[in-house]
């Protein structure tokens, strides 16, 4: 086994990163049926397969020629790789970047058997296979050129790195913003369903009440001589006369509290239509990279933030 030096190292980082984005960006393009630059970075490279292959060649070199320690060590060690990494960008940017829900015994969505399986498969194409020649080319490039293309490369992918984070939070707070409006129009609708039942029922309650007070009213006339069934009859039309304008100020109010939060709701849907419509139009730089991020992610997820993201997809399937 030979031993590489620290920019080798990297070398062989920036290579299998690089050609880790050439498989998802077909895989993924072909998915789509448009073209996807995959992953979370905006240049040609996914860092979670560069760290795998790295991970994997440390692990699995010493022992090369043992083909099933090579694939069961690859299998563990990039699939513990990927669980990790998927936990920690949810917990930062509440997105899953790869999502595994729809497969089988996944966990969390993060990794699953099929995956596992493949990182097995991969690692010995890689150890057999794929770094043989390129151990050579590297190996063949003079070490104070290789030391720069190292430093370079780190700077570029640095930059880059700072960019997608800072895109990543964008679209981690444009989520929030969406989920919050989305919340609040639930309430508002909550509260006018509310009110609806309680103006009904207090119609209902009045309705029962002036039958009730009419017909005492008539029993008691009715055991009344002369003049004082005249009065009890005076009596039942004022209650009749009491009973349709209590009603009529229910039927008022009942329509009057429903109509004002019905405003509210409208009010509230039409500054949310705004604000997704803004987000869309990239009117903003934030908004735009927030946006971009999406469309290089096209399979992500979110336990948090589920309803306004699959929105925000169907929106920019429309966009294609």
């Amino acid at each position: 086994m030979n031993v590489y030096t620290l920019s080798q190292w990297l070398l062989f980082f920036f290579l299998y990163s690089f050609f880790g984005w050439i498989w998802e960006s077909c895989y993924v393009s072909l998915r789509e049926h448009r073209w996807v630059n995959r992953g979370f970075m905006h240049g040609p490279m996914l860092p979670l397969y560069g760290s795998g292959a790295v991970s994997v060649l440390i692990i699995t070199l010493p022992v090369r020629d043992n083909l099933p320690l090579v694939f069961i060590m690859g299998m563990i060690g990039a699939t513990l790789l990927e669980f990790f990494t998927g936990m920690v960008m949810e917990s930062l940017f509440h997105v899953r970047y790869w999502d595994y829900s729809h497969l089988k015994f996944n966990v969390k969505g993060y990794i699953c058997p099929v995956a596992s399986l493949c990182w097995g498969v991969f690692s010995i194409m890689m150890v057999k296979v794929v770094h043989i020649p390129i151990e050579e080319v590297i190996l063949k490039i003079p070490m104070a050129i290789a030391d720069g293309l190292a430093f370079v490369l780190t700077v570029v992918a640095a930059v880059d790195f700072t960019q997608s984070f800072n895109e990543a939070m964008d679209m981690k707070k444009m989520l929030a913003q969406l989920d919050e409006t989305k919340v609040q129009i639930r309430k508002l609708q909550e509260r006018i369903r509310e009110a609806s039942e309680d103006m009904s029922e207090k119609l209902r309650t009045a309705a029962g009440e002036v039958p009730e007070k009419l017909r005492s009213a008539a029993a008691t006339a009715g055991e009344m001589p002369g003049r004082l069934r005249t009065a009890a009859g005076d009596r039942s039309e004022k209650l009749r006369t009491a009973a349709g304008n209590r009603s009529e100020k229910f039927r008022t109010a009942a329509g009057d509290v429903p109509e004002k939060l019905r405003l509210e709701l409208a009010e509230l849907k039409e500054n949310a239509a705004k604000e997704l419509q803004k987000i869309l139009s990239r009117s903003d730089e934030t908004h735009a990279g927030a946006m971009k991020q999406l469309r290089r992610n096209p399979t992500a997820a979110s336990s948090r933030f589920k309803d306004v993201l699959e929105e925000l997809k169907k929106y920019t399937e429309k966009d294609k």
